[in-house]
This record gives structure tokens, sequence and C-alpha cells, in this order.
């Protein structure tokens, strides 16, 4: 239960496997001829606008870049809009990716203090009148690792401060519209300061490594530059299979699938652990599980590891010098048969009605 990814069925194998064969008939030579244009094709970004709309964000084709998924535009928006020494405001909790880039690419990464609503407008004000960010990176919808979906009037209130004082932001949405309770992303609110990025990795099939970066127009050049630095271009065949996807409605059957699928998985985790304090939502990946009765973090991901059951401690998530959250994070995705997966959950319950020393007992 460590690894955040999305469930599957038959009917995921099924429509892949359409598409392979379909993919030859009326094939665009470009595609695997061409190492040209570095933004993407054009039906590619096209289909990235139909797509996004669906996100709830209205971008033209010209302002949306191909990725090769969320972490790929990651990389390229942090290389292209900061320097070394710049800072990254993020919330104290945040993606563990995050961490890792702004460290190699010499950002200070500052964690801010949140409450049930995602990071505090205050929090943000305080730190920019003292530190001059440079960018703030949030992580609105289904936020990983806490599951958090932030309301509009928080969202409003961040943008408010970062036009204040002059932040861009960079919004990851990697969910797109499995939550369909969600707010309008953040990029709707700050078209002109927002790099936008959602793929499909997490709403239809991880080995779909097709995505799409949204930005103003005065970005773009630096951003196209960036991609061509990592990887040329994003593999056009890859662009080709989610252009389809999203054209013929399949791309949305498999969200609308996921999402279903996660409601069943968040029912089960909600009945395992009625009467505990835990962090999720019904379209979640994952959910937040803090910890009591002498736990740490490591120690209980350790423990429930020797036990056969995996689950994320909070350290890859903390921003430097943020203290342990003292919670772990479990993946509602990564074990695709339901009776085991409540098989596991029990044996975290288990762990956490007890203190370490109480937990010898149990077994999976």
């Amino acid at each position: 239960l460590s690894i955040s990814r999305p469930l599957f069925a038959p009917l995921h194998a099924e429509r892949f496997q359409q598409a392979l064969r379909q993919l030859p008939e009326g094939l665009d030579p470009a595609c695997y001829l061409s190492t040209r244009p570095n933004a993407g094709h054009q039906a590619h970004r096209e289909a990235g606008a139909d797509w996004l709309k669906i996100c709830g964000l209205e971008v033209p084709p010209e302002r949306i870049l191909m990725t090769n998924g969320v972490s790929h535009g990651l990389s390229a928006a942090l290389t292209a809009l900061a320097r070394p020494g710049d800072i990254v405001v993020a919330e104290n909790v945040t993606h563990h990716l995050l961490v890792p880039a702004c460290a190699s690419l010499g950002l200070t990464l500052a964690g801010l203090e949140t409450d049930g609503d995602g990071m505090l407008p205050d929090a943000l004000e305080e730190y920019c009148r003292k530190h001059s960010p440079k960018m703030l990176f949030l992580l609105p919808s289904l936020a990983n690792a806490t599951a958090g979906m932030m309301p509009e009037a928080r969202r409003r209130a961040l943008v408010e401060v970062a036009r204040r004082h002059d932040l861009l932001i960079i919004e990851n949405d990697a969910l797109g519209p499995v939550a369909d309770d969600r707010p309008e992303p953040v990029a709707a609110l700050a078209p002109e300061r927002t790099v936008y990025l959602t793929s499909f990795t997490k709403c239809t099939l991880p080995g779909l490594r097709a995505g799409y970066l949204a930005a103003p127009e005065h970005l773009l050049p630096a951003l196209t530059g960036r991609i061509v630095v990592f990887s040329w271009m994003a593999t056009p065949l890859m662009g080709e299979l989610a252009s389809r996807w999203v054209q013929d409605g399949t791309a949305l059957e498999l969200a609308r699938w996921q999402r279903h699928a996660l409601a069943e998985r968040h029912a089960i985790a909600a009945e395992v652990l009625q009467g505990w304090d835990w962090q999720g939502h019904p379209a979640a990946l994952h959910l937040w599980l803090p910890l009591q009765n002498g736990w740490t973090s490591e120690g209980f991901a350790a423990y429930a590891r020797q036990l056969q059951v995996s689950v994320a401690p909070d350290t890859p998530f903390l921003a430097p010098r943020v203290p342990p959250q003292n919670a772990v994070r479990v993946s509602l995705g990564s074990v695709q048969d339901p009776a085991r997966f409540r098989q596991a959950m029990e044996l975290l319950a288990g762990m956490l009605r007890q203190p370490p020393e109480g937990a010898a007992s149990l077994a999976f």
C-alpha cells in the first residue's frame, strides 16, 4: 500500500489492446518519422484543449505543450522559471518528487503551515513579506500525500497573495476529472501566472505516459526549451493514443471508472478505520493516517513491512525543516483484490490500536 497508483480491471486491458490494434489506422507518419514540433503535434494539442476543458480549464491549443507526464512537466517548469537560490513555497506536507527536484536544482523549498483546507493564506503572506519567494507550488485537488481537496475560497485567497507578490504558480492536477466535486483549477483563477500540469497516468493507466502543460503565452518559449533539453519532445505515439482516447471518450470512461472504484476502496477504509482520525476523499488514490499510541511514522512503516504490508512513511513528503507529522500514506489502489485490501487495512487498524510492543501478535 506504499505506491500511489490507480486501480484497473479487464476493461483497461481491453481498451489498451484495442487502441494498439487501431493505432496504425490513419496514423500521421510524422508521429514516427519527425522530431518536430517540440511543443507537440497540433492535433495532440487540440485534443489536450478538449481534455483540459473536461478538467475545468479553457485553454487554446497554442498554450498547451505535450509532456511525458506531470513529473516531466514539473522538471521543465522548475528549470525554466527558477534559478539556483530562488525560493519555492509549498505546503509543509507536499509532493515527494518536489523535495528532491528542488534540492538537485539548488532551489530553496519552504514548507508553509496548513489547516484542513490547505496552505494558510496568512502564512504565505507573511513568508512573502520576509523572503520574496519566486514560485508557489500547489496540489489543490486530492493532494499527495494528504488527499486534501482545497475549497474555492482558499484557492482564491492564495491567488490574491500570489498576485500581490508576483509569484509564479505551478499547479499539479494529476488526477484531472476523477473527483467530480472539485472547484475549478487554480489556473482558471490566475491564468496569467499559472503553469498547469496534468496527465493520464493516475486517472487511466500508469503506462500511458502522456500529459499536458498549459501556461501563459510569455512563458511558453522557456518551457518548450526545457522540454527539448530533457526529451527533445514528448513521445508522439503516446500523445496519439491519448488524443484518440480523449476524442472517442475512452479517457473519460476510464476516469469515471476510477472514480467509482476508488469510492469503493474509500468505503472499505472508512469501515475498517471507523472511530479513528484519518484524512481521505472518495476519489483519492490514498489516505493520510495519523498515528498514536507511541508509533512513529518510520517505526509503523517498518513494522507493517515485517507483516508484509507496505505503507509510505511521512518522511519523503516533508519539506525541509518541517518536523515529522507522525503519519503514513496508505495507497488505495496498489492492491487490486478488494479482499486482500480489506485484510491489509484490518492489520493496519490492529496496529493503530496498540503500542509497538503490543503488535507482535498481529499477522497478515
